[in-house]
């Protein structure tokens, strides 16, 4: 049965239909489609505008971004928001498309390796931390605890988000992935999911990133030796953009400081940060 459903799940993230992911934005409003929604039928309505695709979890600073954009230049813009994996599988699909804004610089790699992207330019950081249920009644201290047996542990699709990945090898630094393994409840195909689940109480801890974090639901407890593990936003013009030099004006405009600006906004430290100066893309 889980063979099942995650062949399933599979088909749903490479295939051209994308339930509830696909945003229409322009100077006054944004609006998530709803039902199933193909990048075909997106484009069909919205002809003149550059289809960003974009991580799930970079969504609130990307909408904010393509708004201020949109207002100070006249050019629209659609947003696809999915797992790093759904998005390089529908980019390799449709090869339709103007911009990819990877969480993690080694998705954006992958992509550029398929030619599927031009030359990256790096935007922010994502800081992994661990989040418990507010008040930790579960006591957990270090990653290390995720090992404790009788947790109910939710984590990231290691081939869909740029976070599962980051703690598949997180765990397996230290020697703990089997164990963490045992406890995991659910893989979601993105970061956003993840943050449902801890704010619906169905899990006791996950790995997020600092601009996941509700105060209202979570606590945090930092991740040891941290800047081996922070990745790096990465982004850039695709190759097959039939606007490339729109494309390039919003990719010089996300990089841009007014750009950077709007992700510190939601709690990511801008590319260059001091205090992870060390971290390389």
């Amino acid at each position: 049965m889980r063979s099942i459903l995650l062949l399933c799940m599979s088909l749903l993230i490479t295939g051209l239909l994308i339930p509830g992911t696909l945003a229409a934005d322009n100077a006054t409003s944004s609006a998530n489609q709803s039902g199933n929604v193909s990048i075909d039928d997106l484009m069909a309505k919205n002809p003149e505008a550059l289809l960003i695709y974009a991580g799930a979890g970079l969504k609130k600073p990307v909408q904010e971004i393509g708004s201020t954009f949109t207002n100070e230049t006249g050019i629209t813009v659609v947003y696809n928001f999915q797992g790093s994996g759904a998005l390089l599988s529908q980019m390799d699909i449709t090869h339709k498309g103007d911009v990819l804004i990877a969480g993690g610089s080694d998705a954006y790699k992958t992509a550029e390796d398929k030619g599927l992207v031009g030359e990256p330019q790096y935007i922010a950081y994502h800081v992994p931390i661990v989040a418990v249920q507010k008040g930790n009644p579960k006591n957990i201290t270090s990653v290390e605890d995720f090992a404790k047996p009788g947790l109910k542990i939710g984590l990231g699709d290691i081939k869909a988000t740029a976070i599962g990945t980051t703690g598949d090898k997180l765990f397996k630094d230290l020697g703990i992935a089997d164990a963490v393994e045992k406890n995991v409840v659910v893989r979601t195909s993105t970061i956003n999911e993840l943050v449902s689940a801890m704010n619906a109480g169905s899990i006791d801890v996950s790995l997020l990133t600092l601009d996941q974090i509700s105060d209202k639901t979570m606590d945090t407890i930092p991740v040891e030796n941290v800047n081996d593990y922070v990745l790096v936003v990465a982004e850039g013009a695709t190759t097959f953009s039939k606007q490339p030099e729109k494309a390039q004006k919003f990719v010089d405009y996300v990089a841009s400081d007014a750009g950077k600006d709007s992700f510190k906004k939601y709690k990511f430290p801008a590319y260059g940060d001091e205090q992870y100066k060390d971290v390389q893309p």
